[in-house]
C-alpha cells in the first residue's frame, strides 16, 4: 500500500507516521522548506502541545463539530501524545489549565521527535514539493499532482491546514482541492483571533491587561459569550486569552451585527459588597480628588477613561460624590461597556474556524464519504477549539485515525 500524506504539520506528521507504523510505503509531501513550520509558533514559540484534562473533558473545548472527534480523540488520546513525545525524547510538563509544554520551552523540539519517529518507521519526506491537484479516477483516487510531475498513490492523506498564519503556508489548498472533488466547503473565519472594538477609550488604553475579569458579550438582549480570566487592550481593540476564546463563540454573528461587550473588573464582589469598599476608601479622604480614590480599585491606565465615562471633571472631590453618582461608579465596576466591530485577520488568528464539512467525512476512519481513499486530518476540517492543545490535540487525534485506516 502506497500512502501520499499531504502537508508537513502536526496532523501531516502524525499521519505519516502512522500510515508507515502499519507498514504502508509513505511519502510524505510539504511545500516548506521545513516540516511543522506553524508548531514553531504556538505557544509563544514553547508549543502547547496538548491538554491534561481527561479525555471526556476534550469535547468540550471544541466548539465546532465535537461529537465528530469521538472515535479519533479515543484512538489516540491527549495521554497517548504525551508518551508518544516523551518516548521520542521530547520530556514534558503541565502548566497551569493542563496546559502541556516540552520541558524546553522549545517547540522545535516537539517537532524533532515527530521527525525522530518519521525517520524510523521509514516514511520519505520530501520537502520544497508543492501538490498541484489530487487525481482521481472512478471515483476513487490514484495520486498526485505535483510541482515537479505526477506521483501514483493508493490513499492519499490531506493536513494541508487552514487560513491562519498564511506564512507558514496555511493558503487553503485543501479546501480547494477538496471542493474540486465535490466537498463542501463549510464557510471560513478566523478564530483564536483578537477582535476590533468602536470606542476611542478602549485604544487609548493600549498595553493594559486585566486579570481575573469577567467579560460578557450580547446581541441585543441574547449573552453570547460569559466566562472569566485575562484579556488586553490593544491599539485596535481587544485581546488576550478571554477574547480570543470569544472570537471563536462571537465570529459567525459579527458578519452581520456589532455587539455589545462588558467587563465586570470586580467578579468576586456583588454591588452591595463593592459599595461598602467604596465608602471604606472614601472615608478619610473627603478632601481628595476622586481620581486619587479609584486608584484603589482600578489600573492607573484606566483612571482617565472611568472619569470620562462617568463625566467627572479632573478636579472633582471625593466630599462632592452623591449617591447617584456612587451607584453610577459600582455600576462601571461592573458593567464597563464596549462594542465589538469585527474579527481580526487570518494573519493574526491561531486557528481557522470552517473547512471541510465533516458531513461527508466517515468519522471512524477520517476517509471522504465521495472519494474512495482520500483521507482528511487537521485543522482542514470544519473543527476549531478553544485554546489550551485543544487544537493540536485535534490534529494529532485526526492524524493518526487517518493514518491508521488508510493502511488497512
Amino acid at each position: 500500500m502506497k500512502v501520499i500524506v499531504v502537508g508537513g504539520g502536526a496532523a501531516g506528521m502524525m499521519a505519516a507516521y502512522t500510515a508507515a507504523s502499519y507498514g504502508c510505503e509513505t511519502i510524505l509531501l510539504e511545500k516548506n522548506e521545513k516540516l511543522g513550520k506553524k508548531i514553531y509558533i504556538t505557544g509563544k514559540g514553547r508549543c502547547n502541545f496538548t491538554n491534561a484534562c481527561e479525555v471526556e473533558d476534550l469535547f468540550r473545548s471544541v466548539v465546532s463539530n465535537p461529537k465528530f472527534l469521538y472515535s479519533a480523540f479515543y484512538s489516540f488520546t491527549n495521554q497517548q501524545v504525551m508518551d508518544f513525545v516523551e518516548s521520542h525524547g521530547t520530556p514534558y510538563k503541565i502548566e497551569r489549565g493542563d496546559r502541556v509544554f516540552p520541558v524546553s520551552d522549545h517547540a522545535s523540539d516537539v517537532t524533532g521527535a515527530f521527525q525522530k519517529a518519521m525517520r524510523e518507521a521509514g516514511v520519505k519526506v520530501m520537502l520544497h514539493t508543492e501538490v498541484k491537484n489530487i487525481a482521481v479516477m472512478d471515483g476513487a483516487v490514484g495520486g498526485v499532482e505535483t510541482s515537479d510531475g505526477f506521483m501514483e498513490a493508493d490513499r492519499v492523506i490531506l493536513c494541508t491546514g487552514g487560513l491562519s498564519y498564511p506564512t507558514t503556508g496555511s493558503t487553503g489548498d485543501g479546501m480547494r482541492f477538496a471542493k474540486k472533488l465535490g466537498h463542501s466547503i463549510i464557510t471560513t473565519r478566523p478564530a483564536l483571533v483578537p477582535m476590533n472594538t468602536k470606542e476611542d477609550y478602549i485604544v487609548a488604553m493600549q498595553g493594559l491587561s486585566l486579570k481575573n475579569v469577567n467579560l460578557c458579550i450580547y446581541n441585543g438582549k441574547k449573552k453570547l459569550y460569559d466566562d472569566f480570566g485575562e484579556m488586553l487592550f490593544t491599539h485596535f481593540g481587544v485581546s488576550g486569552p478571554l477574547c480570543l476564546s470569544a472570537s471563536s463563540r462571537v465570529g459567525k454573528t459579527l458578519d452581520s451585527a456589532e455587539l455589545r461587550a462588558e467587563i465586570d473588573l470586580k467578579p468576586k464582589l456583588d454591588k452591595d459588597t463593592l459599595d461598602q469598599r467604596l465608602l471604606r476608601e472614601f472615608k478619610g479622604n473627603e478632601n481628595k480628588n476622586i481620581s486619587n480614590v479609584l486608584g484603589a480599585l482600578l489600573p492607573k491606565k484606566m483612571i482617565p477613561v472611568f472619569m470620562e465615562l462617568l463625566n467627572f471633571s479632573d478636579e472633582k472631590k471625593i466630599n462632592s460624590v452623591t449617591v447617584e453618582e456612587r451607584n453610577e461608579i459600582i455600576r462601571l465596576l461592573k458593567h464597563f461597556p464596549f462594542t465589538i466591530t469585527s474579527l481580526r485577520g487570518f494573519k493574526e488568528a491561531i486557528v481557522t474556524q470552517g473547512g471541510v464539512s465533516v458531513k461527508e467525512i466517515n468519522p471512524s476512519t477520517m476517509e471522504s464519504k465521495l472519494i474512495q481513499g482520500l483521507y482528511f486530518a487537521g485543522e482542514v476540517l470544519d473543527i476549531d477549539c478553544y485554546t489550551g492543545g485543544f487544537n493540536l490535540q485535534v490534529a494529532w487525534s485526526t492524524g493518526y485515525l487517518a493514518g491508521m485506516c488508510s493502511a488497512s
